[in-house]
């Protein structure tokens, strides 16, 4: 096998081995059973099993944050908040393996090849979004980060979920994620207060 189609075996065999087991419980003996080589093959490629890791992470990094940029192009807000949603369940649904290995946590993750940091990344660019929407409708735009760490969140949170279930169906979920987050939205108070901590 020429060595760029037994790199990418390698890169395969790790990305279900991770999903499946997570970082810590796979080995370099399980990942070249399972390719038919030797240990010392995959130690070539990779340097060892957390070269393999951060290839796959940055792989489906990439993934995820270009199909998220595509369906944050153009529209209404609510149409885009629709499409980002459906955009991370089409993701979940179609690249199982590849979403289970962004949400596992490992040892070797850095800040800049985990989860949290493309939620980090999507969250910015609906800051965006939202920081127009606030001005325009005369909300304080310094907020829109914290709305939108929120709702790309409560997005997320629910997505793991749906992982897990796969029920109801994708766009079922997304049309109740984008209802209560475009349904909020729509009634914020400019200066909301709680009601438990009101001075007296």
């Amino acid at each position: 096998m020429p060595a760029t189609q037994r790199r990418e075996q390698l890169i395969s065999i790790g990305r279900e081995l991770f999903a499946e087991r997570g970082f810590d419980a796979t080995s370099v003996e399980e990942i070249a059973a399972r390719a038919k080589v030797s240990k010392p093959v995959v130690y070539e490629h990779f340097g060892g099993k957390e070269g393999l890791y951060a290839v796959v992470v940055d792989r489906e990094v990439r993934s995820l944050l270009d199909r998220l940029s595509a369906a944050l192009t153009a529209g209404h807000p609510r149409e885009l908040l629709e499409q980002a949603a459906l955009a991370l369940l089409d993701y979940i649904e179609s690249e199982t393996d590849g979403f289970r290995v962004l949400v596992r946590e490992s040892p070797v993750m850095s800040a800049t090849g985990s989860f949290s940091s493309v939620l980090n990344d999507v969250a910015h660019q609906v800051e965006h979004i939202l920081g127009a929407e606030f001005k325009a409708r005369d909300y304080d735009p310094r907020l829109a980060e914290l709305y939108s760490q929120a709702l790309v969140g409560m997005v997320a949170l629910a997505g793991r979920w749906w992982l897990e279930v796969r029920k109801p169906r994708k766009e079922t979920v997304a049309a109740h994620l984008v209802n209560l987050a475009w349904n909020g939205l729509s009634h914020l108070e400019k200066k909301p207060a709680l009601l438990t901590r009101r001075p007296r």
